[in-house]
């Protein structure tokens, strides 16, 4: 009883909120002839109330329908870049502050994006859809119960009857009023993809710098280590050549440093191969490469492997180095005494959690490393979960996709076939028969008081029969329609969204 009686409640909130979608229907008109005389001001204002109002049944739709929809707006432009000589450019036009680039980029980011006349086509449907769908069921509850009293104390069964199809439809006809604002408010195919190439530029950038920065700590490490010792080399050595002849103690002497720094100079070399890319990281797999990190660590630390196989080879160096990151966080600023590393296999992607007992209280937004970690993390899809709370402990979970099909262009989706194909075609061709004919146009005879009947199947039937098979009609023939595109329209969506990883479904920030 308490379940009907919140979906009946719910039924109506959104019913009434599809109702007052009309004064927004209104200010939609009004803006729209306003834009058409040249006053643009009011569309973006106006567009905004309008995703405003969407996002809210976003919203309801994953709290109280059980669908979750992701907003599907393309990405918004970037902000305008000041010019040398201190100008904002947009077109052919210079600007002195950038608030006229910004709002001109803004105004015509929502007016090419598709998702904006798709929620304003929404909109309009949304008080005829919503009404029928939510509000029309709950007054056929209350017709039901009030026949005996309107038409006769005999036709008390049949009220009664259509008072318990009407509670028993609403959860059926909610959850489709989910599926329809889902059809309509989820994203696109061009959403997703732009989301992704949005993500792809990101992604590149951040590789660029990062690539650029690790060239310019090799080019210092060489030129302060190695190379400074190589000169020095030389120096002694040409001391040697002057002290051979006259002084042989002096030069032997000499030469025994030249070899201590030569020593040096190959054991910083070393280093630096190791800081590029570790031999044992190539040889033997990153399990081997961790321990072998762990044994020079100064803390204890307990490594566990269970890797199936091995991932590919930019996938395992950025794995490592972010555990070294994390590792080397831990001795300088955690001041913990043991670390506990684990290396597994979550269904497509490669899982690595590190656990220290220090002091807590690490924050990507405080430092450089972590920020870093999550940099190289991006190239690969990945992403990084901290739990770092100020009395400890840090817990720093690494998802990376290691599949070999990673980054593989999405397979050519076959045509529908089967019951698909079959529910698809009566949808199309069927769907207007109980939609326009038996149920819009009964509608409007049976409000105007028409009495001729013609074909009209509802208008043949008892007196208190006749609304209910006029809804029943048009909500038969949305459902069809509805149908029919979203059976298409959901396998399409499905691939693509399987392609495009879980860092491009955040669409529209």
């Amino acid at each position: 009883m308490r379940r009907h009686v919140v979906t009946i409640g719910r039924a109506l909130a959104l019913g009434g909120l599809a109702l007052t979608d009309v004064f927004l229907i209104g200010l939609i008109l009004v803006t729209a002839v306003l834009t058409g005389l040249g006053m643009v001001f009011f569309f973006t204002p106006v567009v905004r109330l309008v995703r405003l109002r969407t996002t809210v049944v976003r919203r309801v739709n994953g709290r109280w329908l059980g669908v979750e929809t992701a907003p599907s707006y393309l990405p918004p432009p970037p902000p305008p870049h000041r010019q040398p000589d201190g100008w904002y450019r947009h077109d052919r036009q210079l600007y002195k502050t950038p608030w006229w680039p910004a709002w001109n980029n803004r105004w015509k980011w929502m007016f090419t994006d598709p998702a904006t006349w798709r929620d304003v086509l929404w909109l309009s449907l949304n008080p005829i859809v919503g009404g029928s769908l939510l509000l029309l069921p709950l007054a056929g509850v209350g017709y039901g119960l009030a026949m005996p009293w309107y038409w006769a104390p005999q036709t008390a069964p049949l009220g009664v009857a259509v008072a318990v199809a009407g509670v028993a439809a609403t959860p059926w006809l909610l959850r489709f009023y989910g599926w329809w604002n889902h059809l309509w408010l989820s994203p696109t195919a061009k959403s997703i993809l732009a989301g992704r190439i949005q993500r792809l530029d990101q992604v590149r950038l951040e590789a660029v710098d990062s690539q650029a920065s690790e060239l310019r700590r090799i080019e210092r490490d060489l030129h302060d280590g190695a190379q400074a010792r190589l000169v020095a080399m030389g120096m002694t050595l040409g001391a040697v050549e002057e002290l051979m002849d006259s002084d042989p103690a002096a030069a032997k002497a000499l030469l025994a440093k030249v070899r201590e720094a030569s020593s040096m100079a190959l054991t910083e070399l070393r280093d630096l191969v190791r800081g590029i890319h570790p031999p044992v990281l190539a040889e033997r797999g990153l399990g081997d490469a961790v321990r072998a990190l762990a044994l020079d660590s100064p803390l204890k630390v307990t490594v566990t492997v269970d890797l199936k196989d091995r991932p590919e080879s930019p996938v395992e160096s950025a794995a490592y180095f972010s555990i070294s990151e994390l590792l080397t966080n831990a001795v300088r600023h955690g001041g913990a005494d043991r670390v506990w590393i684990d290396i597994s296999t979550q269904g497509r992607a490669l899982r690595v959690t590190v656990t220290d007992d220090g002091s807590g209280g690490a924050d990507p937004a405080r430092g450089s490393g972590l920020r870093g970690i999550e940099r190289r993390l991006a190239a690969f899809d990945g992403v990084l979960a901290l739990s770092s709370p100020p009395a400890g402990p840090t817990t720093a979970t690494i998802d990376l996709p290691h599949m070999s099909g990673w980054g593989a262009a999405l397979p050519e989706q076959p045509p529908l076939s089967g019951w698909r194909l079959v529910v698809v075609g009566l949808g199309w061709g069927l769907g207007w028969l109980p939609l326009f004919p038996q149920g819009l146009v009964a509608m409007v005879l049976k409000i105007v008081g028409f009495e001729d009947k013609s074909w009209f199947l509802a208008l043949h039937l008892p007196e208190p029969w006749q609304w209910p098979v006029i809804i029943f009609n048009i909500v038969l023939g949305l459902a069809m329609y509805g149908t029919a595109l979203a059976i298409p329209a959901a396998r399409s969506r499905r691939q693509l969204m399987a392609g495009a990883g879980p860092s491009c479904l955040g669409l529209g920030r």
